[in-house]
């Protein structure tokens, strides 16, 4: 199993990276950034596990090096978000940046899985998309949107009011986008149920939708969240990696192309886009199934909806159209 990480020596790819490195599922991990990776490559080299380290820069045709023989791609490649930025504002540099880096899959390794970390997800996702249908190598099934952290932060923040010792044995679903109010945790859905105080509620989902801006804000503006994201993006490449080796019954809610996607059409109808995260069931050949939860959710998460299916749209649209005026990648 090789594991390419592309993005490799910044704030989230180091953690990322260290966590992979500590994974026993892992034979080979190639590690690819603009600068600082032979550092970091010799740095985990140094640890006793079975995964091989390597590390390439951008000279030297050193993306296709990264890439060749990758089974799983994950990329959190761009610059983070500073205080006061939107996920929209970090739009110009980072898609260019997946755009590029997605034609060297498409090029490289396109029977590769292909986690997208790189922020806006709602847009970069889509990029990766049509760069993938204009190389005619785009299997659904294969690309995935990381939302892990929004999962990740409903569990951990409800945790406050269950008083659940392990918050990852809290099951919650979290469906839509992620960024802002495309995040809809779906804590009726919660598995063990969850009984939320109704004053309690509302900020509860505010917290999870903009956790981000808490992380930025502690840091005093000198960084985002990015240990918690390396902590998901290692989570759900684990999962993903199990899944692939054939362990059965592993669902995770990802940010995927639904019309390609096993029950993903029908999401896709109700839902008005055609990319959306819904808890997916993993498998072999990557996203086996899309899992329609929609009828279950409450009426006040219908509103969340709403507004989600607002916002969604034109990050979608911002992707597509960015990609149809692209020159080719350099």
């Amino acid at each position: 199993m090789k594991a390419v990480v592309c993005g490799a020596s910044g704030g989230i790819g180091q953690p990322l990276s260290l966590l992979l490195k500590a994974s026993p599922l892992i034979d080979e991990l190639s590690l690819f950034d603009v600068v600082g990776t032979p550092g970091v490559t010799a740095d985990l080299s140094h640890i006793s596990s079975v995964a091989k380290v390597t590390g390439y820069l951008k000279e030297d045709d050193g993306l296709k090096k990264a890439l060749t023989g990758a089974d799983v791609v994950v990329i959190p490649a761009g610059v983070p978000r500073k205080p006061g930025m939107t996920r929209d504002d970090l739009f110009n540099i980072n898609a260019g940046i997946v755009r590029d880096l997605i034609t060297g899959v498409a090029e490289t390794c396109p029977k590769a899985f292909i986690l997208v970390i790189s922020n806006p997800v709602n847009s970069t996702v889509p990029i990766a998309a049509e760069v993938l249908k204009k190389a005619g190598v785009f299997e659904p099934k294969r690309l995935f949107g990381v939302t892990t952290l929004d999962v990740v932060r409903a569990e951990t923040f409800v945790q406050d009011i269950t008083g659940e010792k392990d918050p990852s044995k809290t099951v919650i679903p979290v469906i839509g986008g992620h960024s802002g109010e495309t995040i809809v945790p779906l804590f009726s859905l919660a598995k063990p149920p969850v009984n939320i105080p109704a004053d309690k509620l509302g900020p509860l989902i505010k917290r999870v939708q903009f956790g981000g801006d808490e992380v930025v804000e502690a840091k005093g503006g000198a960084g985002s969240a990015t240990l918690s994201m390396a902590y998901a993006g290692y989570r759900f490449t684990r999962k993903l990696i199990e899944a692939i080796k054939g362990e059965k019954g592993i669902v995770e809610p990802s940010y995927v192309y639904l019309p390609g996607i096993q029950g993903g059409d029908a999401i896709a109808k109700e839902m008005g886009v055609d990319f959306f995260s819904v808890p997916i069931e993993l498998g072999p050949s990557g996203a086996e199934s899309a899992q329609n939860i929609l009828s279950s959710v409450s009426s006040d998460e219908k509103q969340l909806l709403e507004a989600c299916k607002k916002g969604l749209k034109g990050s979608i649209d911002k992707g597509v159209e960015f990609v149809a005026n692209s020159p080719e990648a350099k």
